[in-house]
This record gives structure tokens, C-alpha cells and sequence, in this order.
């Protein structure tokens, strides 16, 4: 609901184009280092605490936002926002802790789904709510609205059940673990979830739990996952740059107006979020290989850009654009499933973490790309989306002997 609001809101403060993308673009550094400590101090301090937190400094944050009266308020609102706004990410981690490592896909795929909603229903309702007599503290007061009443959901929900089955799964895969070797837990010398730590008889300060994690993490990435993450961040780039001039390059190659463009924006959203509730039937298709439907799906993203950069009329921009909301929507499921794997049942709010600030990387590093593609071309960036694609599905044909096969007769087998 705020987000569309905002670049609007702190002009209308009085900060120029250029405090305003400073400001902008503050929220996404903010994000880039706070979201592996977010995740990591779930892994130590507990989901139940850590999503409480975050939700409730969210809220602060968007309560600050919604009285801010000028430029240093607007930015200090965007601090606690920036640092803790993690809740998608803990609920993927709480997601992971409880259902069987062959249903993952389809649990996050459900949860992108009704977060994709909340993203095609909420630019509507600020729209609307903005164009009232102070509509953007209105907006910012029913968002502060509803964090309190998220924070209210989690205090309600039965954690006894749900942290008993979350270490009963966990101590299932240390016997069981990841296929890629060690687990995290067996990098830092010991078989118990990062709960029990909490209960050794020697416990740490959370802090050290904290370290300990994230060098244990460091170790793991390096030898074991940087694959992984390298083609997160070229996928994650290679959208970026088509959407980063999709309504200008519309304008200038079809005389598209914004306003129609805006519509085809929406109906590639909705697509997206259908495409969550498809990955059963995907997954089931491919027995489980979450790997192999990584490698098509990326493989049908880079054939769709070229689509849409030789697109000859406005028909092609659709059809590939309805594609494309599948395609990236099933991709983006697959790589965060294969994170988990990769790193066993150990320290998943870590993992998750690391993910997003790969991809926070991504939104820093796509915008300066699509500057320099755009100079040459309105199909510049797209079409340097598709080659950094072709460069992730290579990346992901060399290493498919370590990550394909079938989930479901691993698991059997274990």
C-alpha cells in the first residue's frame, strides 16, 4: 500500500530528485546487510521472537512514516523498516522447519502466492486511499494496522505444537542429512538444532551464537553452494533488467501509454501468483527434481527475453510477458528450495537470509546496468537479462550431476 506513495510523499516534503534516490535507495542497503543477521538470529533466538520483532519495529516504522512532517522523520522511519521488514523470509525458514523436504516447494509456492496478493491488492487500495484528504497517513496508519495485527496472530498461534515438530524434523535430517556432505551442524561440531543450544548447559550469548553461525555459513557457501547463490543473483539481474525500462521501452517501440502498461504490469502479477499454486503438479511432473525444473525454467526465461526483445508487435509482448510471470515465479520457488537442500536442516532463516541479500545485491547492481544497456537500445536491457540467463542455465548444466536426481528416492533411500 506505501510503496508506490513513497517517491511522491518525500518530494512533496521538499527533497529534490536527487535526496529523494538517496533516500529510495537507503531501504535496499538497509536490507543488503540486515537480511543474513535477521535470519541467522531466528535460527538462534527462535522464529516466535524473531518474527515478533520484526513485525512490531515494521509497525513502528510505518507509524513514524505516517507522521513524518519532513525529510530527516520520512528517513528515520525508514530505518527500523529497512532492518527488520523480514517477515517473508522467516515465515519461508518457519515453512521449511515443518513440512517434509518433498512438499517445500509447494508450501513456499503457496506463500509467494498470497504474498503476490498482497502486492497486486495493496498498490490499489494506497491508490485509492491516496487520493483522500491525507490519504498517505491514512495509508500508513492502516499498515501500522495491520503489522499490530500480525504480531497479534503470531502471539496467538500455537508455538508449543509447532516448535516440538519443527525439532522433531530437525533431528530427523542430522541422521538423514543434505546429500551435498556435511550439514551446518556438523561444520560446527555438534547434531543438535539451534534451539537446544539455547537449552546446553553451557549456553552462549546469543551474539556468539550468532558469529558462530554466520562463519560456519561462510564455510559452506564457499565450497559448497556458491553455485547456488551466483545464479540467485544472475537470475534475480537478468529479471530485473526486463522490468527496469519495461514501461518506457513499450512507450518508445509501440506508443504504449503508461496507463495500459500499467494494466499488462498487473495481469503479468496475478499470473505470477497462479503460478505458486502450480508447482504440485510441476514438481510431481518432474519427480521432485527441483534442480532440472530450475534448469527449464530459467532455460524458458532467456528463450522469452529474446521473444520480447525481437517482439514485432504488442501481441508478442504479451505472450511473452504472460510466460515470463510463470517462468520467474517457478524459478524463484526452485532456487530457494535448492538453498535449503544444499545446506541441510541446519540454520534455514540463515540460508533464506543470504538469499535475499544476493538479491538485494541484484537491485543494486541491475538499475547501473540498465543505464548503460539503455543508451544503446530500449531492447538493451532485456537483452542483457537473456545473456546473464545463459550464464546461469551454463553454470547450472556444469554442476547438474551434484543437485539432480529425484528427490522423492533420495528421501526413500535415506
Amino acid at each position: 500500500m506505501v510503496v508506490p506513495l513513497l517517491s511522491l510523499h518525500v518530494r512533496s516534503l521538499g527533497a529534490s530528485p536527487t535526496v529523494a534516490g538517496v533516500v529510495g535507495s537507503s531501504y535496499g542497503v538497509l536490507q543488503l546487510f540486515s537480511s543474513t543477521l535477521v535470519g541467522c538470529w531466528s535460527d538462534v533466538a527462535g522464529r516466535r521472537l524473531s518474527l515478533l520483532v520484526c513485525i512490531l519495529c515494521s509497525a513502528l516504522g510505518y507509524l513514524v512514516l505516517g507522521v513524518s512532517t519532513n525529510v530527516f522523520l520520512f528517513v528515520l522511519a525508514r530505518v527500523p523498516v529497512g532492518i527488520f521488514k523480514h517477515t517473508l523470509s522467516i515465515s519461508r525458514a518457519l515453512l521449511s522447519d515443518l513440512v517434509p523436504e518433498e512438499e517445500r516447494p509447494l508450501a513456499i509456492g503457496q506463500l509467494n502466492t498470497a504474498s503476490s496478493v498482497g502486492f497486486i491488492l495493496g498498490p490499489m487500495v494506497g491508490g485509492y486511499l491516496s487520493e483522500l484528504d491525507g490519504g498517505f497517513y491514512l495509508t500508513c496508519f492502516i499498515c501500522f494496522s495491520v503489522f499490530i495485527l500480525n504480531a497479534g496472530l503470531v502471539w496467538l498461534f500455537p508455538w508449543s505444537e509447532v516448535e516440538a515438530s519443527s525439532t522433531r524434523s530437525s533431528l530427523r535430517w542430522d541422521e538423514n542429512h543434505a546429500p551435498l556432505g556435511k550439514t551446518l551442524c556438523d561444520r560446527q561440531g555438534a547434531g543438535t538444532t539451534p534451539e537446544s543450544l539455547v537449552g546446553e548447559k553451557t549456553p552462549r550469548a546469543p551474539w556468539a551464537e550468532v558469529v558462530s553461525t554466520l562463519r560456519a555459513m561462510k564455510s559452506l557457501v564457499l565450497s559448497e553452494m556458491w553455485d547456488i547463490f551466483l545464479v540467485r543473483l544472475l537470475m534475480a539481474v537478468a529479471v530485473m533488467l526486463y522490468c527496469s525500462n519495461f514501461v518506457l521501452a513499450l512507450q518508445e517501440r509501440f506508443g504504449v501509454r503508461p496507463k495500459l502498461t500499467g494494466y499488462l504490469i498487473s495481469y503479468s502479477s496475478a499470473l505470477g501468483a497462479l503460478a505458486g499454486l502450480l508447482m504440485g503438479p510441476i514438481l510431481r511432473a518432474y519427480g521432485h527434481d527441483a534442480h532440472r525444473v530450475l534448469l527449464h525454467s530459467s532455460t524458458l526465461t532467456f528463450l522469452l527475453l529474446l521473444l520480447y526483445c525481437a517482439a514485432p508487435s504488442l501481441g508478442v509482448v504479451v505472450f511473452s510477458s504472460t510466460l515470463l510471470s510463470f517462468s520467474t515465479a517457478v524459478g524463484r520457488t526452485c532456487i530457494t528450495d535448492l538453498q535449503l537442500t544444499a545446506g541441510g536442516a541446519q540454520a534455514r532463516g540463515t540460508l533464506i537470509g543470504m538469499g535475499q541479500s544476493v538479491t538485494a545485491v541484484g537491485r543494486v547492481i541491475a538499475p547501473l546496468l540498465s543505464g548503460v544497456a539503455q543508451e544503446v537500445s530500449p531492447c538493451g536491457p532485456p537483452s542483457l537479462g537473456a545473456a546473464l540467463a545463459l550464464v546461469a542455465i551454463f553454470i547450472m548444466s556444469l554442476n547438474r550431476p551434484r543437485y539432480g536426481g529425484d528427490r522423492s528416492d533420495r528421501v526413500k533411500s535415506e
